[in-house]
């Protein structure tokens, strides 16, 4: 049987959409239409995303959609990053898992407004009872939606209600965080049906003489974080939301923006959102909020929440370099390159085989591949490939795939040890003793991710 996704009938104010940041593809100029399709061309074709017109549309808007191997190890490698920036940053940031959907029985109340996990086949068989009024039909639908689990729209509702438990882990002293990732719902285009997103969320309680700097804290380091990884760093910027945007309680609210081809898209929001929905959650219950920040009070809530999916492919975008060079003929021949940076790249290094004999070069790559795998350096296997491919066009796959280095063994390998390595971003080929590059290659990973 099939599940649907529906929203409940009762009437409620719906969380904000923006609509200041809808794609202008059509006003785009030819430049940015053709970066837009290589791109999502090239992300098909280098195992970022599966193929299929309506999953690459998805990708586009930043939902989450199927990944092929890279994508999927560039989006882990992103939440990896993120993680540890934030429980890293601070001492008092602990992390927590709250459940995608819950039954009516694991809140206190129903909360209207909400999607609903709902059985296809037993709303259907109620549909079909002809004989039913107009009322009685509405009453059975609502009596099925009420008794249906809830699915989240967003991450910031589980830590809201794990406040109370996580007050005697930190002796009841503000400040401190509670971070989560995981999926939610989102509905789409107006067309009431959901599409999941992976957020990440850090909810950071506070008092309330000291929230307005804590936003300003976590502004600088949120933006700071995604510039690091970025190849032009000023494509990512921030701006505060208008004060027409902001729902009841909150004083003010960023958001951290990328700049597309076809216009600039939210990755990151951050709100000062006082108290309210707290108490809300708990039930107006002041005595067991009650924290200590040099005095008693009732912490107030700076959230920050990214859309991760959006966050690969804005990453995949600020990478993506199309480059003019000549070659031995002087002809100009255009190389695109996947330049993401080290510490996100899904392939660190792929190794292959040059001239030589077959079995035992095949053996070293083998044991470089086991050695790799321990120093957890990912690795693409080029040397399984059966089909006879050029060097030039093995450069240029892995340089679309974003591998950061290319290793060949070859003959010399099997006589004196010495092996070739390509680094993707100079394209500078070295020749290196076969005890010596893993060291090279986590040094390097190691020291980008540090800069």
């Amino acid at each position: 049987m099939l599940n649907y996704y529906v929203r409940n009938l009762s009437p409620r104010r719906l969380p904000l959409l923006t609509t200041s940041h809808v794609r202008h593809c059509s006003t785009s100029s030819s430049q940015d239409l053709d970066q837009i399709r290589t791109l999502l061309k090239l992300c098909v074709d280098r195992y970022y995303v599966s193929p299929g017109e309506a999953n690459v549309e998805l990708f586009q808007r930043g939902m989450s959609c199927r990944y092929g191997p890279l994508g999927m190890e560039l989006k882990k490698n992103l939440l990896e990053q993120w993680w540890h920036s934030v429980t890293g940053s601070l001492a008092q940031v602990f992390g927590i898992n709250t459940l995608s959907s819950s039954s009516s029985m694991d809140t206190e109340t129903d909360r209207s407004g909400q999607l609903k996990l709902v059985d296809s086949e037993h709303l259907r068989r109620i549909l079909k009872k002809k004989h039913l009024s107009k009322e009685l039909l509405i009453q059975e639908i609502q009596m099925v939606l009420q008794g249906s689990p809830s699915v989240r729209t967003n991450i910031l509702q589980g830590a809201l209600e794990q406040l109370v438990p996580s007050l005697e882990l930190v002796n009841r002293k503000l400040p401190f965080g509670l971070a989560e990732t995981g999926q939610c719902f989102q509905p789409s285009n107006g067309s009431g049906c959901p599409t999941e997103v992976t957020q990440t969320s850090l909810v950071w309680f506070c008092s309330a003489r000291t929230s307005s700097q804590w936003l300003d804290h976590w502004t600088r380091q949120r933006l700071k974080w995604w510039r690091k990884f970025a190849l032009s760093p000023s494509n990512f910027s921030s701006s505060d939301v208008p004060v027409e945007e902001m729902d009841e309680g909150m004083s003010r609210g960023v958001r951290i923006i990328y700049s597309f081809p076809w216009g600039q898209e939210p990755l990151e929001t951050l709100w000062n959102r006082g108290d309210n929905e707290l108490l809300q959650v708990h039930k107006g219950a002041k005595s067991k909020l009650q924290c200590r920040d040099g005095r008693k009070s009732i912490p107030h809530v700076v959230s920050v929440t990214a859309n991760m999916d959006r966050g690969v492919m804005a990453f995949l975008s600020n990478s993506l370099q199309q480059l003019k060079k000549g070659d031995s003929k002087q002809k100009l021949q255009q190389r695109m390159v996947l330049k993401l940076h080290p510490g996100l790249a899904p392939i660190k290094v792929a190794l292959d085989i040059g001239r030589g004999a077959t079995v035992e070069l095949r053996q070293i790559c083998e044991k470089l591949l086991q050695e790799f795998m321990e120093a957890k350096i990912s690795t693409w296997p080029g040397y399984l490939e059966t089909l006879p491919t050029s060097v030039e066009q093995l450069n240029a796959k892995y340089d679309e795939m974003g591998v950061l280095f290319s290793v060949v063994v070859s003959e010399n390998t099997l006589e004196s040890g010495l092996l070739q390595v390509r680094s993707r971003d100079t394209t500078i080929k070295e020749i290196m003793h076969i005890s010596e590059v893993k060291k090279f290659l986590s040094r390097y990973i190691s020291a980008a991710d540090n800069i």
